[in-house]
């Protein structure tokens, strides 16, 4: 396209734009600002990414070892569970059902002990629960049907009591027989047969699995469940099947889904999200006065042009017009370089795990990167805003200019 067929506005804009080099601090304030908007806007995209992706990779773990739908008795304990899991795997989107206790215990080895977290799981016929499969990394779910009580330890947790596949362990349960002596803790062995990975320190560090029947001998519940979980085949439709499973069984159940067991968490996730976008959107405001800088400074420099065009009858507005587009052009470019750099960014930090994070205080390992296109869309529209509102004084400053006060001096 030849510059004559531009409109006016355009060809002005594009000329103050693309500075002389005797203008060589003017073209130094429009890199400047180029450059702020650009780091602003790759900053926010990477950032984002960068949380969208911890937020998605943390729900996939937590999915991977909690329950998508828990149904709990109000009285405690559920008796009659066995006719609850066949009501409840009628419910379309149910893919797996699994009565459970849980088991407040110690496990010791002749090296160390730690606290944790026993859950009984059912190991009959087809009950081994098939979730669990792909989290054992040593060993085999089949190992806790054997005839000697087996458990499954988290990774995590075996390595802090230096145990191994086949070592044995005692587990002491504080809620034991009753003696002329009082109380006495059970203490049980068992064989390790098996450990499990499930990518979240805190799942495989505190975590362990043993035979339903197992569970019930220590917590002394020989007659029901603490509660049954449910695995679905879609998460996302958690409060829709819950609120199924709750039309069945009625109001003596307590149903939760995962999105309500976990609220807390993934509410302070998207505060967070919110938080950083506004304190990185900064970095662009600081950069828009950068652009009102150069453009007050063009204006300032290009007084006699000014004064020129309204003598040939440029009206006020298509001078106005001609500065808006001017930073509206240090905005746009500033946005598209910050929009590249940010998606390369995020494309280098997805495929080379540079940094790695500390497995013991954090829940995940690497830094996760998920580009979302309403975040990326949303950054760039912010941009272009902040930099539209930098150029409305400026470029009403040289509309008010009087042409004969600027030729009077000249």
């Amino acid at each position: 396209m030849k510059p004559s067929s531009l409109p006016l506005e355009w060809f002005i804009a594009l000329r103050y734009f693309r500075p002389r080099r005797r203008q060589g601090f003017l073209s130094l304030i429009t890199v400047i600002s180029i450059s702020g908007v650009a780091v602003g806007v790759m900053a926010l995209i990477v950032v984002l990414a960068v949380m969208n992706g911890f937020q998605k990779d943390l729900r996939s773990r937590i999915l991977g070892v909690t329950a998508h739908v828990m149904v709990q008795s109000i009285g405690g304990i559920i008796e009659d569970y066995d006719d609850l899991c066949r009501k409840i795997s009628s419910v379309e989107g149910v893919a797996e059902v699994l009565p459970y206790i849980y088991v407040q215990s110690m496990i010791t080895s002749g090296r160390s002990a730690t606290g944790a977290l026993i859950r009984g799981i059912p190991v009959r016929g087809e009950g081994v629960s098939d979730y669990m499969r792909r989290y054992v990394v040593l060993g085999s779910l089949e190992g806790l049907r054997s005839g000697e009580p087996g458990i499954i330890l988290g990774s995590e947790m075996a390595r802090q009591i230096g145990v191994g596949l086949y070592d044995h362990v005692s587990v002491l349960v504080a809620k034991g027989r009753l003696t002329p002596f009082g109380q006495i803790p059970q203490t049980q062995t068992f064989r390790v047969v098996g450990l499990f990975q499930s990518g979240m320190y805190q799942y495989d560090q505190s975590l362990a699995y043993v035979a339903l029947e197992q569970a019930q001998k220590l917590s002394g519940i020989t007659k029901g469940v603490m509660g049954i979980e449910l695995r679905l085949s879609n998460p996302e439709h958690a409060a829709r099947v819950a609120e199924k499973v709750r039309d069945i069984l009625g109001n003596r159940f307590v149903i939760r889904d995962w999105m309500e067991l976990n609220r807390n968490l993934f509410s302070a996730l998207r505060l967070e999200k919110i938080a950083m976008f506004i304190i990185l959107t900064l970095i662009v405001f600081v950069a828009a006065f950068n652009i009102v800088t150069s453009l007050i400074m063009l204006v300032m420099n290009k007084n006699r042009d000014i004064a020129i065009l309204k003598a040939m009858g440029v009206t006020s507005r298509r001078v106005k017009r001609t500065f808006m587009l001017t930073g509206l052009l240090i905005g746009l470019s500033g946005t598209v370089i910050g929009l590249l750099s940010g998606l390369t960014l995020c494309a280098i930090l997805k495929k080379y795990h540079f940094i790695e994070l500390p497995k013991d205080i954090y829940y995940i390992s690497t830094l996760p990167v998920k580009v979302e296109f309403v975040d990326v869309t949303s950054v760039c529209l912010a941009a272009l805003l902040i930099s539209f509102l930098a150029t409305i004084y400026p470029s009403s400053r040289a509309a008010r200019m009087d042409p004969v006060e600027v030729l009077r001096y000249e």
